[in-house]
């Protein structure tokens, strides 16, 4: 088995919708695309390319490497594809299918293109093209890429394709508390978790978050100090975001989150493995006012973690929220960081 293969069945991906349950990477190959998309006057437009290898005419999409998380290999295979940077909106089905005697999966996101302009590679791609929906369903080759599209004008007809991400971040891997006899609100950071960080700025560029929010200890900044910095962001420190002030004042806590989850820029917010209830509370605090349905918000609650400790360190739980239908939340997804 190849290394590649093998990392796989290590990944964390976890993603719920009204058109997705994903537990996680279940083949042999597995790749990662997106389903860019436009809105001209109020119509709907999705981008294909076209290989010449196969000539035909697809998604941007390209296998995962080693090392990489999925939303990662999506982001990666769009820029070298049709030099468009792009920021993962909702998910979209998964394609599968078999290859050469091995089974294949291709993860999908939506993600809206607004001023930028693609372009083909001339490598892979030889040609891109703005599509309405039904040219685009003439034109796909494959049947089985109109599984995605067909969620995508699902979510364009309900209004919940325009989504902004709340993201919950837990600090990468810190110094064992057994080893700290100095204050516990100092304790950073092991030389794994400093390495995490790094790869935690990879996975929060999948989402671009404008507004960085984190615990002012040491391990919660250490986590979010190489995104702010790539990302010239300034860090808002919480202290109701810590262990301390959150297991003290529970309910300030998870008011905290729900204030957050009511605020339409993209954003990423750092906390510890024991201030995860809060966010769970508040979470399902706003599924119960806002949900679109009974169903939805079973689902969505059901992809919550339930047993301690709920994620693993630099792991990001992305709560997607429709922009045009009182940010209700319309996914969750899940994903560990690359541990190093």
């Amino acid at each position: 088995m190849s290394s590649v293969a093998e990392y796989i069945q290590d990944l964390t991906a976890q993603r719920t919708s009204s058109a997705v349950e994903d537990p996680g990477p279940a083949s042999d190959i597995v790749a990662c695309g997106i389903l860019p998309w436009r809105c001209e006057r109020g119509a709907l437009e999705v981008l294909l390319i076209h290989r010449p290898r196969y000539d035909d005419w697809s998604w941007p999409k390209g296998k995962l490497d080693e090392e990489e998380t999925l939303p990662e290999c999506a982001i990666r295979e769009t820029r070298e594809e049709i030099n468009l940077d792009v920021e993962l909106g909702i998910p979209l089905p998964i394609i599968r299918y078999q290859v050469e005697g091995k089974s294949k999966e291709v993860w999908y996101w939506a993600a809206e293109v607004t001023t930028q302009q693609p372009r083909a590679d001339q490598g892979e791609v030889d040609r891109v093209e703005w599509l309405s929906v039904e040219q685009a369903r003439q034109r796909l080759t494959n049947d089985n890429d109109h599984q995605p599209l067909d969620a995508l004008v699902e979510a364009f007809e309900n209004k919940t394709l325009r989504t902004r991400p709340c993201l919950f971040l837990r600090h990468a891997k810190a110094k064992p508390r057994s080893s700290w006899s100095r204050a516990e609100s100092e304790r950073p950071l092991a030389a794994t978790g400093r390495r995490q960080a790094w790869t935690v700025k990879r996975l929060l560029e999948a989402w671009s978050p404008q507004r960085v929010i984190s615990s002012p200890w040491v391990r919660c900044m250490q986590t979010v100090a190489p995104f702010a910095k790539q990302a010239k962001r300034n860090v808002k420190q919480r202290d109701i975001l810590t262990e301390k002030q959150a297991g003290k004042k529970a309910s300030k806590a998870t008011k905290e989150f729900l204030a957050q989850l009511g605020k339409n820029r993209p954003r990423v917010i750092c906390t510890h493995r024991p201030v995860f209830p809060r966010i769970f509370e508040a979470i399902k605090a706003h599924l119960k006012k806002y949900a679109e349905s009974k169903d939805l918000r079973d689902r969505l609650l059901n992809a919550l973690p339930t047993d301690n400790p709920y994620v693993s360190p630099g792991a990001v739980i992305v709560v997607h929220q429709a922009v045009d239908r009182q940010l209700r939340i319309v996914s969750v997804e899940i994903y560990d960081s690359y541990d190093l």
